[in-house]
């Protein structure tokens, strides 16, 4: 990360920082102690979430980073959560409450799609923030989320920047202005609706499930919980060529199986069971028939047992022992190790004990993972992580095989199909609406359809660009108002009645940033002279309008449309709707086109015509918060009468 902080180029990737405010002037050295030190008081503090939590691919992890050009020294950290969404939003939950018990600390989070947290409240942004401008201005602070603002004027702030150009002037703009760049409640909301729930929705994301499994990967998995997810993402993942060594099974004999319980996340367990997969006969892992009560206990260990001979396979039994003993030889291990004790991690545990010994070895494993990671070329891979647990643990197949009749139960696993009405559910969770209410027997026979033209008239009442059509927010929402002398002075600009403007085809920058605002509009004021002629511009185009009105209401088109039944005077309509008559015949008037009631006829057939599934019509309509009831039947509706 340079001085405009990049985005994570790896896929499913995140990456985090750490940055120590104020950002004044220290010695390099004693400003890595200084974070060193917050590191081992993070990891410490966050151990009792941190170290039981099963990763899909990568731990939470932290390190000291150097200063770079505009980007000071700071903590940093990267983690690929590759298919578990919820492993990065669970971080998302850990930089948040660290800035919260860490309040000189300022965190800023970012994935391969940029600014992933605006994303989440891309409904609530400014209009003025998008991905051009939002480099350097989003992070968390005192636990809450932040977003640096623009100035609308240049000199209207004089402590804003029009741009942050680097990591330190944001950081003093933070440090200097806490409490005028907190992020508005609506996007705060956004965010805090996406880790709701954290830490106890870190239980409710495991399965537990039976697994009949040879006794290494039993004891293996004993020790180290985690594995799993290394040992599921072998086999999701093989290709022929990993396969190869699972025709003859050398490290994980099928004649050594046991049954065990298994805890996986949701994530992994899907992976597991949706895949289907046959063994090789010479392999040895012989199947029961389907009907059989414990068949998917042995199909998932199958699975998960071919998962672990291919992260073997790929290393060799003799590896640098190098590798088996940078824990303990680190200078932090013993800091690390006495701040555990200090916050009661071994739980009053005797030391030695086996439960002690349980908790010291995920301790340690913790350590090496998320604080005092080697690098590339000195790292354990999983596969020469259960090897040396294999020759380090000893384990007895018969004590073991008496376990079984202590197992827990299994989870229920109907999480796994969901029904639509629980997928449509799901879906207005994400959208972070409210469910809508089943429209009841009584209340379809006495449905007001204005609702439909209303909100069609709110969507056509808002600004569309280049960029898109916004949609009202909420149903209840107020029409927007309409500023007639704004409109013609932009429609005067484009219709190039002023010299200076006619080599123009659009709008400048400055006028769509006008346009688009529903808060504040600054615009230029008119002379005299000037509205003249743009009433004498406007006046000429409702005459083309008209005539061509009047030319098309004797085609097929023109009839396609409902007029209305009652007519007024002729005199009134004559003097009222002078711009609907037509010169060239005689003084006749046009039947006005019944604008709602066409738009809702049209609306309902396209419902009708969608036959209960999605489309245009009900996918516009319930983005607006419009509910309409079941169609009875998949006949074309019948335009509906208006009193």
């Amino acid at each position: 990360m340079e001085e405009n902080m990049k985005f994570a180029t790896v896929e499913d990737t995140v990456e985090y920082c750490l940055f120590l405010i104020p950002d004044e002037p220290r010695d390099p050295e004693e400003h890595r102690e200084i974070l060193q030190k917050y590191i081992e008081n993070i990891m410490t503090q966050f151990a009792p979430m941190l170290v039981p939590y099963i990763w899909q691919n990568q731990p939470f992890n932290l390190k000291y980073k150097p200063g770079k050009g505009g980007v000071p020294a700071h903590i940093f950290g990267m983690t690929k959560f590759g298919d578990n969404i919820e492993d990065e939003w669970f971080i998302v939950y850990i930089v948040k409450q660290i800035t919260k018990e860490f309040p000189e600390l300022v965190a800023r989070i970012e994935d391969n799609d940029g600014e992933f947290l605006l994303i989440e409240a891309a409904d609530f942004l400014p209009k003025w923030l998008d991905p051009d401008n939002s480099a350097n201005r989003v992070f968390f602070h005192h636990g809450e989320l932040c977003i640096i603002p623009a100035p609308k004027k240049p000199e209207a702030v004089s402590w804003l920047p029009t741009t942050v150009q680097t990591i330190s002037q944001a950081l003093n703009i933070i440090s200097t202005h806490p409490e005028k760049i907190l992020a508005s409640e609506s996007i705060r909301a956004a965010v805090n609706r996406r880790i709701r729930g954290y830490p106890e929705k870190i239980k409710a994301s495991l399965h537990q499930a039976h697994c009949f499994l040879p006794a290494g990967i039993v004891a293996v998995l004993k020790q180290r919980p985690r594995l799993v997810a290394a040992g599921v993402q072998a086999f999701y993942l093989r290709d022929p060529i990993d396969l190869r060594a699972c025709r003859i099974f050398k490290t994980f004999l099928p004649e050594t199986r046991i049954m065990t319980s298994v805890t996986f996340t949701k994530c992994l367990y899907a992976q597991l069971v949706q895949q289907r997969f046959m063994p090789d006969l010479r392999s040895g892992y012989k199947l029961p028939p389907p009907s059989h009560p414990q068949y998917r206990a042995h199909e998932l260990g199958m699975k998960l047992a071919h998962g672990f001979e291919i992260l073997c396979s790929k290393c060799s039994p003799h590896f640098s022992d190098a590798k088996k003993s940078l824990v303990t030889t680190s200078p932090l291990w013993a800091g690390f190790l006495e701040s555990l004790k200090k916050n009661d991690y071994f739980k009053g545990l005797i030391e030695g004990s086996a439960q002690y010994q349980e908790r010291l070895e995920m301790a340690k494993n913790y350590f090496q993972l998320s604080i005092n990671r080697p690098e590339s070329s000195h790292a354990m891979s999983p596969g020469e992580e259960i090897l040396t647990l294999l020759q380090t643990i000893p384990f007895d197949i018969e004590e073991l095989k008496k376990e079984e009749a202590n197992l827990p139960p299994e989870d229920d696993d109907q999480w796994l199909d969901l029904s639509p009405d629980q997928l449509d559910q799901l879906l207005q969770e994400a959208a972070g609406k409210k469910e809508p209410e089943p429209v009841s027997k009584g209340q379809e026979e006495n449905y007001d359809l204005t609702q439909v033209s209303e909100s069609m008239k709110a969507f056509i009442s808002k600004v569309s660009t280049h960029k898109g059509a916004e949609l009202p927010r909420e149903h209840s929402e107020t029409p927007v108002t309409f500023d007639a002398d704004s409109f013609l002075n932009y429609l005067d600009k484009i219709l190039g009645s002023r010299p200076h403007d006619s080599d123009s085809d659009d709008l400048d920058e400055e006028d769509c940033e006008c346009l688009d605002s529903d808060d504040d509009l600054d615009l230029e004021t008119q002379e005299p002279g000037e509205e003249a002629s743009v009433k004498g511009t406007l006046d000429d185009l409702k005459s083309y309008m008209a005539q061509m009105d009047q030319e098309l209401a004797h085609t097929s088109i023109g009839k396609s449309f409902t007029t209305r039944k009652q007519m007024e005077p002729l005199s009134q309509t004559a003097s009222n709707n002078s711009e609907e008559e037509d010169s060239g015949a005689g003084g006749s008037v046009m039947t006005p086109v019944d604008v709602d009631l066409n738009l809702v006829s049209n609306v309902l057939e396209s419902y009708s015509s969608q036959a209960g599934l999605a489309g245009p019509a009900s996918n516009l309509l319930q983005s607006m918060g419009v509910q309409l009831p079941d169609s009875a039947d998949h006949r074309p509706v019948s335009k509906p009468t208006k009193d």
